[in-house]
């Protein structure tokens, strides 16, 4: 079985064939696929991945402001947070964090909207996925002042230093790497992921983007998560099999969904 730990499968690029989307992810041996609530918090983007939970049992959802969006975050956005966040089944505040390869908005914007959502995270006891790009050192500072240990999270989709993984690490949170694992020059990441314990990691498709091999190019879908599972499994030298009881054990954990046996369809 496998999890696809970080998707938007809520997003306008599935509105044509989402219901067959999860089934081939069914069909695929993914037991549960969280995702990812992204957009102006204030316009009912952050909507659309919760209702897609409530009608889909083997969905979860996450909210946040991406780091993107930073410069639309505010206090009516904090407080749609804190609302949304206690649905059910949103089961953490992401993706929040910084993004200094785009800078879609202003990295003073970034890093007040990062540390106002992990005080926020903090006070409704929920983990947290943390985006992070070009952008190790303020990321990693701002988690050692806001993240909650107890509470902890995920760094998803993982393209950092060795030294950025190993300072989430030791701030006790997971990596997850998405399709950029099986790509021909990402020997450095294979590195890293090498060397991350295996009670730690997650796997994910980041869909629609970053589609692994030998489907890249096309739109990613959480039935591709099990060619990352491949990809991490060649890496320790185990089966594609163990990888996905790893880290679906680690997704339950983490999310507080209950035990694996919870996720079984």
């Amino acid at each position: 079985m496998y999890v696809d730990s970080h998707a938007h499968i809520d997003s306008a690029e599935f509105d044509s064939d989402r219901a067959q989307v999860l089934e081939r992810a069914r069909a695929a041996g993914v037991v549960a696929v969280l995702t990812v609530g992204t957009g102006d918090p204030l316009s009912g983007a952050l909507e659309r991945a919760i209702e897609l939970a409530e009608r889909e049992e083997m969905v979860y959802a996450s909210v946040g402001v991406h780091p993107h969006d930073a410069r639309l975050f505010s206090e009516a956005a904090a407080e749609r947070l804190k609302d949304l966040v206690q649905h059910p089944k949103v089961v953490a505040l992401g993706e929040i964090g910084l993004d200094y390869h785009y800078d879609n908005s202003p990295r003073q914007q970034q890093q007040l909207a990062f540390a106002a959502q992990l005080k926020l995270a903090r006070a409704a006891g929920k983990p947290v996925i943390v985006h992070s790009r070009a952008a190790d050192e303020d990321t990693i500072s701002i988690l050692r002042r806001e993240l909650s240990p107890d509470l902890g999270g995920v760094m998803h989709c993982f393209t950092g230093s060795a030294w950025a993984a190993e300072e989430a690490l030791a701030l006790g949170l997971m990596i997850s790497f998405a399709g950029i694992l099986t790509f021909k020059r990402a020997d450095e990441l294979r590195s890293i992921a090498r060397r991350v314990p295996l009670d730690r990691v997650l796997i994910e498709t980041d869909s629609p983007y970053l589609a692994p091999v030998p489907h890249r190019g096309q739109r990613n879908e959480p039935a591709y998560v099990v060619e990352v599972a491949r990809s991490l499994a060649e890496i320790h030298g185990m089966s594609r099999e163990e990888i996905g009881r790893h880290t679906t054990e680690n997704f339950a954990r983490l999310f507080r969904v209950g035990s694996i046996k919870t996720l079984l369809p």
